[in-house]
């Protein structure tokens, strides 16, 4: 079959909403831009470990210290999904975690922002994964199946996580006047890195198109960011706090929220690793892999003797 007719076939099955699977043939270019993605999302997943992780061992309580860890632990789960979904378009885990170590692969730019205080816990489960959850549910449908099925497990738990960040921030947001500025403090500062999350405006996104037509995306990044900016100015109200941009108003006319313009040199300059701790995550990262080498090559060592006797159990059991 032409190479046409072969593209012709792909989008077709693309607009008639039939997932492509990995023995499916598909151009070059959806095959890159899924295995980047994927593994984006996947770096972003066990990076993200990293901020939260510094806080278990100072959680205020048992019940917070046992909720931090339960969501640490899924989003390793998270991680390993998607480094499965992205194993299925060729690339091998080694040489994408390799470009994760190497600088060479990004992940989201939220992960190189400290967590100065117990309230960045809360921020973070309300914000960073309230963000992540609109992308997510979009991607529940997009066109690579088992990226799509990854997906649907991811956002359930997301929405767990999203849930028990917004109770951590009532709950201080009832508390002490210390307690409240601590919140209102985490608020601030990550409202805005949480806006970037949705990526550069469309008119710089030079792939976004592309994706649209191919499925991979559903809605364009300032389409999802505005919808962000609509949910969380009515659950801020919840929690009597208010988000740091003078520019925020409701829009009879629209009826959305208008919303101040982003920092965008700040947000490419994380982008390019030059953010707080750009450094200091993959230093984490790095040494973390090379401590748990032995780990590794404990488990290939087992994998290896269980298979070799197999053959042989087979043979005394016959």
């Amino acid at each position: 079959m032409a190479i046409h007719d072969l593209e012709n076939a792909f989008q077709q099955k693309i607009d008639n909403e039939i997932k492509i699977e990995p023995k499916d043939w598909m151009p070059d270019a959806y095959r890159k831009t899924n295995t980047r993605q994927i593994s984006q999302h996947a770096h972003s997943e066990i990076v993200g470990m990293l901020p939260e992780g510094n806080w278990i061992t100072r959680a205020p309580s048992l019940k917070r210290k046992a909720i931090l860890i339960a969501k640490v632990q899924d989003e390793a789960g998270h991680g390993l999904y998607l480094y499965s979904a992205a194993e299925t378009l060729g690339s091998s885990r080694e040489q994408m975690i390799d470009e994760l170590h190497s600088g060479k692969a990004k992940y989201s730019s939220i992960f190189n922002y400290p967590t100065l205080t117990w309230a960045d816990m809360g921020a973070i489960g309300w914000l960073v994964d309230g963000a992540a959850i609109l992308n997510q549910v979009m991607l529940c449908r997009t066109s690579y199946g088992p990226y799509a099925r990854a997906n649907v497990r991811i956002c359930k738990e997301e929405s767990f996580h999203q849930r028990q960040g917004f109770e951590s921030l009532l709950v201080l947001s009832k508390g002490t006047k210390e307690q409240k500025e601590m919140c209102q403090d985490a608020i601030n500062r990550w409202w805005w890195p949480s806006l970037m999350m949705f990526g550069p405006k469309d008119s710089e996104s030079t792939n976004s198109d592309q994706s649209i037509k191919w499925k991979i995306k559903r809605k364009t990044n300032d389409e999802l960011r505005r919808q962000f900016v609509n949910m969380i100015a009515e659950q801020v109200k919840l929690l009597g706090m208010t988000l740091p941009d003078p520019d925020l108003k409701y829009n009879n006319q629209t009826g959305q929220y208008d919303f101040g313009e982003i920092n965008w040199d700040e947000f490419w300059n994380v982008v390019k690793g030059n953010g707080p701790c750009n450094e200091q995550r993959l230093q984490a990262r790095r040494k973390a892999h090379e401590e748990g080498a032995w780990v590794r090559e404990a488990a290939v060592a087992y994998a290896e003797k269980k298979q070799s006797r197999q053959p042989n159990e087979k043979t005394d059991a016959a």
